[in-house]
């Protein structure tokens, strides 16, 4: 079978029939060997038995949302390519021609652009349509260097056997970010058709929750990019205390009328301590990804892995911030000496406490997470098979048989060998 359109549905009985209609006769056009899956969700208004009187094959998904139900119906299809849509009735599924013929050219993901296609009056919400899509598509080409214009196109055509390798398994609305992101990271052939997007055909409400699936979409956006999550703002962080730091260490600074003194410092101070720790996140999380299959591998880190971090470097790049820390409190110590161990200037005493104790932090944050990144390296080795005593037994008196049916064919052939040798001395005779 060529292909496969799957269909997620939850109490679609006033439209899935329609969508299940239309697309048997767009195969029967375009002359497909095709099915369509209906990836049910638990409905209770009798949507399974008009998708089966349609034509449809129902497959029961019991895990409930709808990247459940997709993955179920994913893996359910028959289809060498697979197709997905609503069952809304806001798709036209007799367009997946163009679809199947980039699929058939190699792509791995083909995806609709909705923007590009044409959005019907009143078919998304407008806060969707001018906020809530555009920025998160924004956000996913932005952290994920994807070229795909509508990250969220429900209508889109993919190789089966390509997206079950990205391991895909977020249960909610964000399964659309979360094929797109893992697709591009495993530098698939992803490629864009425009289509249409029309007014469902429904009197009730969406499944779509605006802010909380748009806040999930964003939050796997987030969580799959440590980068953008926490390498480049803590960068920024401890890029600014480290200049405010610098240049409020020797005196106050003026900008005009305001003064930045001491004050300053310890906030720039702060800043480095959150920067140096957000940069340590990023690194424990990549390392940690990438060790459990979920990001692939990247070449920048394991550079770094293998070539300049080792747990011992770790520990002397730790000790030495740890010393200048202990340098900077000795001095400390040193300057209330020389006041008679009573009050100090407070614009004097923090130019050396701050800066020490900042080197003190650092050195324990880079410490510890060097221990943590040499216990994430721990490779798990796996358990010896347990062996079924009734299949060793099996096995040997098998063994057994095998050794005597050998030694029987052996000594008929000796047997037969003499047998000839006498015929033969005989006939000489």
């Amino acid at each position: 079978m060529e292909l496969s359109v799957v269909m997620p549905c939850l109490n679609e009985a006033e439209t899935v029939e329609t969508c299940v209609r239309k697309t048997i006769q767009f195969f029967e056009d375009a002359g497909i060997d095709g099915e369509v899956v209906i990836a049910d969700n638990g409905s209770t208004d009798g949507s399974q038995q008009l998708a089966r009187d349609a034509g449809a094959r129902v497959v029961p998904v019991v895990d409930k949302g709808y990247g459940n139900a997709l993955i179920g119906g994913i893996r359910a299809a028959r289809g060498r390519y697979v197709a997905m849509g609503d069952a809304d009735d806001s798709y036209d599924f007799a367009t997946l021609g163009p679809f199947l013929d980039d699929l058939r050219d190699g792509a791995d993901l083909v995806m609709g652009n909705r923007f590009a296609g044409g959005i019907a009056p009143g078919a998304m919400p407008p806060l969707h349509r001018y906020l809530g899509n555009p920025v998160l598509s924004f956000v996913g080409r932005l952290f994920f260097g994807s070229k795909i214009g509508d990250f969220h196109c429900g209508l889109r055509a993919f190789n089966k056997e390509s997206i079950m390798r990205l391991g895909l398994q977020t249960g909610g609305m964000e399964f659309a970010s979360e094929m797109v992101v893992k697709a591009t990271l495993a530098k698939y052939d992803i490629r864009e058709r425009p289509t249409t997007l029309s007014p469902d055909g429904r009197t009730r409400a969406p499944h779509l929750n605006t802010w909380r699936d748009g806040w999930r979409h964003l939050r796997f956006l987030m969580l799959y990019s440590p980068r953008w999550l926490f390498l480049i703002p803590g960068l920024l962080f401890m890029t600014l205390g480290l200049v405010a730091g610098i240049a409020l260490a020797f005196g106050p600074v003026r900008v005009g009328e305001i003064a930045f003194d001491v004050d300053t410092l310890v906030g720039a101070g702060a800043a480095m301590v959150i920067g140096f720790q957000a940069v340590i996140f990023a690194l424990l999380t990549k390392v940690y990804a990438m060790h459990e299959g979920f990001l692939p591998p990247d070449n920048r880190v394991q550079n770094i892995m293998n070539r300049w971090w080792s747990l011992e470097r770790g520990l002397v790049f730790g000790g030495l911030l740890a010393l200048a820390g202990v340098v900077g409190l000795v001095a400390s110590l040193l300057h209330w000496r020389v006041n008679s161990f009573g009050e100090l200037d407070p614009r004097e005493s923090l130019r050396l406490v701050v800066p020490a104790a900042v080197a003190l932090m650092m050195s324990f944050q880079a410490i510890f997470a060097s221990l943590f990144i040499s216990i994430l390296g721990i490779r798990r080795r796996q358990p010896p098979l347990s062996v079924d005593a009734a299949d060793e037994a099996a096995d040997v008196v098998d063994a057994a048989a095998d050794q005597a049916r050998r030694e029987r064919e052996s000594a008929a052939a000796e047997k037969a060998a003499a047998e000839k040798k006498a015929e033969s001395s005989t006939t000489e005779s």
